[in-house]
């Protein structure tokens, strides 16, 4: 935690150490009104806009993790905490900002992530009319923007939206120093704020390094657990039975550096940092005995990857005795054969797996240099495990063509993965393709809402052959090809079941409506 402790802080930094001289629970001066409420976060999102016919039955609802840690950490340091999750309680702005004025908490944060990194920017939208809305019914509320998209457009975003601060990195710092009310403001580590009309800030705090003790578990309770769902997907077998569910952290961050990928904005470098084994199972202990949770997603951007990490808690879990359906990240130079077994009796029913394209030349333009001969490898090993396999594909990186679109197409209908998502690729903030893209003068969309994967709006990055139009086009067909495609789904009939097979062509079904296609 970080919370000031009479003279005994540093310079606020990294929480490391700190800890050690604070007790359990701090009561701190508190900027509450009278509702006695500190801090209200708030959980964007508008389903239908992002996902459009997607988003109400077949799209995940995905419980807000950042909330859900931020809101332990102030709860650790003695203060007042709600969260307000507007994606799950399907509220529009102005009902979220009915409910703030009503709580009267004494700041609100907007907290802007989303199911994975990159889905952060796609809640901009959303985030934004939240902020506006607030001020329409009191200008004076005090606003603070955080998330992934924040971190990597701190200064657009504080002149943009309608919010008094703007946080840029990971820490829980700056939520604290603002609730002790410190200042000046230059006290406050990763603050943007405006002071007499000029746009100032203060350095990023420093990493979290022990995330046991520093980012502890999430605040179950202040969450409407019933209310999130897994992806359709996830639950092959079982599409009707996808709740409870739940997501957890057991890393954060990630040590690679793909082209078109996001993730490590709100840290400002590439890097992944553990908790131990005995906190993320103390995590899942609570999920499945005091809220039934069966279906999970590790949500960490690559999960199997440090092997001893993995084996721990795979052993944990094993011990235990649960019967669990997960899901989680891998690469395919990641995982190793001997591992498969574990994560099979641990519950581990899909590894999602970042092939991006059936192309080697464009997979070595966007980082991802392995062979065709290994992702073939790879999948099949882990479908030999009894696991199976999402496939992601990326239509669109700068080097592709006609040509190379066909061929990472083919590569997905050959491999035939239980499951397969279709992605153009995106300049998301915070990424190199994006600065790439600012750097060449590419277009990019108009507003936020454009850079979701299955908006009205969606534009893509045009590559250095095709219009971004025609990239979008080749990727709604493959969509259509790959699900309707008849040894496709007898591989699902025969898997899964008849009704998951009837529930995938009811998915092939949805068309998108797109705007520039």
């Amino acid at each position: 935690m970080i919370c000031q402790f009479v003279n005994q802080r540093p310079q606020i930094g990294g929480l490391g150490g700190f800890l050690d001289i604070v007790p359990s629970v701090v009561y701190l001066k508190s900027m509450a009104p009278d509702s006695g409420l500190d801090l209200l976060l708030v959980n964007p999102g508008n389903r239908r806009r992002v996902y459009q016919s997607l988003g109400t039955d077949l799209a995940a609802i995905e419980p807000p993790l950042w909330c859900g840690m931020i809101a332990t950490v102030v709860r650790n340091c003695g203060f007042r905490v709600r969260i307000l999750d507007a994606e799950a309680e399907e509220l529009s702005p102005r009902q979220v900002a009915e409910q703030i004025a009503s709580l009267n908490p004494g700041l609100t944060t907007v907290v802007v992530y989303g199911h994975q990194p990159s889905a952060s920017t796609q809640n901009m939208t959303a985030s934004g009319q939240i902020c506006s809305a607030i001020k329409e019914i009191d200008k004076d509320r005090q606003v603070l923007l955080l998330g992934g998209h924040v971190s990597a457009l701190p200064e657009r975003t504080l002149r943009e939206e309608s919010a008094d601060f703007v946080r840029e990195g990971e820490g829980p710092a700056t939520v604290i120093g603002l609730l002790e009310g410190r200042a000046p403001h230059d006290r406050i580590p990763g603050l943007w704020y405006r002071s007499h009309g000029q746009i100032q800030h203060t350095p990023t705090a420093t990493l979290l390094q022990n995330l046991d003790r520093d980012l502890p578990q999430v605040a179950w309770d202040l969450l409407p657990m019933d209310k999130y769902r897994a992806h359709n997907w996830h639950c092959f077998g079982s599409v009707f039975r996808r709740q409870p569910y739940a997501s957890v952290y057991t890393s954060l961050g990630c040590p690679y550096k793909c082209s078109f990928c996001c993730i490590n904005a709100p840290f400002g470098r590439s890097t992944i940092r553990y908790h131990s084994p005995d906190q993320v199972i103390g995590e899942i202990d609570i999920l499945v005995k005091q809220y039934g949770v069966r279906n999970l997603k590790i949500a960490d951007e690559m999960f199997v990857l440090d092997l001893d990490h993995v084996t721990g808690i795979c052993d944990r879990i094993i011990e235990r005795g649960y019967d669990l359906n997960i899901w989680a990240y891998a690469r395919v130079d990641t995982v190793k054969d001997r591992i498969l077994e574990k994560l099979k009796l641990a519950g581990f029913r899909w590894l999602a797996l970042g092939i991006e394209s059936g192309s080697q030349y464009v997979r070595d333009g966007a980082s991802k240099k392995f062979g065709q001969a290994d992702i073939v490898h790879t999948v099949r090993a882990i479908q030999s495990a009894g696991i199976s396999v999402i496939g992601n594909f990326i239509f669109g990186l700068p080097d592709d063509t006609l040509e190379t679109l066909q061929q990472t197409l083919d590569m997905a209908v050959e491999l035939n993965c239980e499951f397969a998502n279709f992605y153009s690729a995106m300049a998301y903030p915070g990424s190199p393709l994006y600065s790439m893209a600012l750097k060449e003068g590419w277009p990019l969309p108009d507003d936020w809402d454009g850079f979701s994967q299955h908006s009205v709006k969606t534009l893509p990055l045009p590559t250095k052959h095709l219009p971004a139009s025609e990239v979008l086009r080749f990727r709604d067909r493959a969509f259509q090809d790959y699900f309707r495609n008849p040894r496709y789904l007898s591989s699902i009939l025969k898997k899964f079941g008849d009704e998951t097979a009837e529930h995938v062509k009811l998915m092939a079904s949805h068309s998108l409506e797109r705007a520039y296609a």
